[in-house]
């Protein structure tokens, strides 16, 4: 399958959950074990102690754990949550719509149908850019070839 052959999302499923991302990433631990460190959830995503904390304080990560001494405590789900939010960054989602998005998860199943609205839009952005990528690959692969046979017609 190429990136332009692309179908929206089966809405018509028929259990009614709201994973994070799809599919999952495995967990380094199971359920039940799952209290990470911020220098392991650094190691583990790839963003930085300063992105995490950053997300948590504009509301992108509200529902970290702390310990009793304080220290922040993730979860698979909040792993989860992380991977989906990184995916989201790569759409080029602005992030007041990534908060936005967030906030409206928190209102609970309500909000469902302006989660999809937000979610659809940014699809449809990220078509667009993939088409101008593949606009841009076209000439590339024009310039590519010119200089391929003049090459070889000397």
């Amino acid at each position: 399958m190429t990136v332009m052959q692309t179908k929206p999302a089966d809405t018509a499923r028929t259990a009614p959950a709201d994973i994070c991302s799809a599919p999952p990433r495995r967990h380094p631990r199971p359920e039940g074990q799952d209290r990470y460190t911020i220098s392991e959830v650094v190691a583990f995503t790839g963003l930085t102690a300063h992105t995490l904390r950053w997300y948590e304080r504009i509301g992108l990560m509200p529902h970290v754990d702390r310990s009793h001494t304080g220290q922040r405590r993730y979860s698979n789900r909040d792993l989860d949550w992380l991977d989906f939010v990184t995916k989201l960054r790569l759409t080029g989602m602005p992030v007041a719509d990534m908060v936005r998005y967030a906030e409206l998860v928190r209102e609970g199943e309500n909000t469902y149908l302006e989660r999809q609205a937000l979610l659809e839009s940014t699809r449809r952005d990220v078509l667009n850019r993939i088409a101008e990528l593949q606009d841009t690959l076209s000439v590339l692969d024009l310039k590519i070839s010119f200089y391929a046979r003049e090459q070889a017609a000397r």
